[in-house]
C-alpha cells in the first residue's frame, strides 16, 4: 500500500450523474473507479465464489446480504490498483455497510478521507432519467431532451432498437428515490457527523461539478 492512500466516497441519488463524475474524477486523480453494480457484474458473469453466492439469492428473487456485497467491495479494494486508494460509487448504501466500510479500512490502518454528495432535485432528476433511452443492440444510452438520437454512432442502426427500461419510467424513477432517501439520509447525516463530507451542487453543467469534485479534493 502507498503511503497515505486516498479513499473517496461519491453519495447522490440515481440520475445525479454520479457514475459520470467517477470516472471523470477518478481518472484526474490517478485511483480506480470502485462501482458496485460493476462489481455484481463482474462477479456474476465470472461465476466466482461471492458471484455465486449473490446469484442464489437472486434467482430466489431476494435482496443480497450486505456481508456478501461487503465482501464483493473488499475483495475489490484489495487488488494491486487500489494500493493509493480508490474512488467509491454506489457503496455504501445503508449505515450497515458504511460501519462495515469503515471497520475493514481501519483495520488496514486507513479510513474514507472525503465523501462528496452530489445534490440534485428530485424532480430533475425525474426529468433526466425518463427521457433516458438506450439502443439494445450495443447500449449506446441517449435522451430524449439532451441527447436525442440522429444517427448511430457505429453506423449499425437508424434508431429502431431504442428503448426505454423499467427502471427510466417516472414512477419507477420516483420509487427508486423514494428507496434511496429512505436509505441515503442516515449516511449523510453519519459522514457530516465525522467531519468528511461535502455538499455539492450537481444541478449544473457537468463540466462545472467535475471541477467542483476536483477543488474539493484538492483541500484533502
Amino acid at each position: 500500500m502507498t503511503a497515505n492512500p486516498k479513499y473517496i466516497i461519491l453519495l447522490g441519488p440515481p440520475g445525479s450523474g454520479k457514475g459520470t463524475q467517477a470516472s471523470v474524477l477518478g481518472e484526474n486523480q490517478g485511483l480506480p473507479h470502485v462501482a458496485s453494480g460493476d462489481l455484481f457484474r463482474y462477479n456474476l458473469k465470472n461465476a466466482t465464489p461471492l458471484g455465486l453466492q449473490a446469484k442464489a439469492f437472486m434467482d430466489k428473487g431476494e435482496l443480497v446480504p450486505d456481508d456478501i456485497t461487503i465482501a464483493m467491495v473488499l475483495d475489490r479494494l484489495s487488488q494491486p490498483d487500489c494500493a493509493g486508494g480508490a474512488l467509491l460509487d454506489g457503496f455504501p448504501r445503508t449505515l450497515a455497510q458504511a460501519a462495515a466500510l469503515d471497520k475493514a479500512l481501519t483495520e488496514k490502518g486507513v479510513q474514507i478521507n472525503l465523501v462528496l454528495n452530489i445534490q440534485v432535485p428530485d424532480e430533475e432528476i425525474v426529468s433526466r432519467l425518463s427521457g433516458r433511452l438506450i439502443c439494445r443492440e450495443c447500449q449506446e444510452p441517449f435522451h430524449k431532451m439532451f441527447k436525442p438520437f440522429e444517427t448511430c454512432p457505429h453506423g449499425k442502426c437508424h434508431g429502431e432498437h431504442l428503448y426505454q427500461r423499467d427502471d427510466d419510467k417516472p414512477e419507477t424513477v420516483r420509487n427508486r428515490l423514494t428507496v434511496y432517501w429512505n436509505q441515503t439520509s442516515p449516511l449523510i447525516d453519519y459522514y457530516r457527523a465525522k467531519g468528511i463530507l461535502k455538499d455539492l451542487n450537481g444541478y449544473q453543467a457537468i463540466e462545472v461539478v467535475t471541477q467542483a469534485l476536483i477543488d474539493a479534493v484538492a483541500q484533502l
